[in-house]
């Protein structure tokens, strides 16, 4: 997990609020039970993969924006566009994270004083 995004248990000062009706705040509750989540937990970890942009999660987002036209379909088209673009350099300068942190440990076993 990425240092930037690691939950600090001990360091939980913020509180992030809506308001629902009881029907679908008791069928939320029923399935985060069914499914094993805690609430808290849950909001979290969808948090965790919105601020990573995770692709399932973004794709998501995206048929909401959709949907609601939050933007103008050229709006959504160009935001499509460059995530598209950002993966494809990340992909093809071995950007990933993993990728990185496996740089950084060749380049210490090489030059340990730096």
């Amino acid at each position: 997990m990425s240092e930037e995004y690691e939950i600090d248990y001990g360091n939980l000062n913020k509180v992030i609020q809506f308001k629902e009706t009881d029907k679908r705040h008791a069928d939320l509750r029923i399935r985060l039970h069914y499914d094993g989540f805690y609430q808290g937990e849950f909001f979290r970890d969808i948090v965790t993969g919105y601020l990573r942009g995770d692709d399932n999660l973004i794709a998501y987002v995206e048929k909401i924006k959709e949907e609601k036209m939050k933007y103008n379909k050229g709006r959504l088209r160009k935001g499509k566009a460059i995530r598209k673009k950002a993966r494809e350099v990340e992909e093809q300068f071995a950007l990933k994270e993993e990728e990185i942190e496996n740089i950084f440990d060749i380049i210490q076993q090489e030059f340990p004083d730096l």
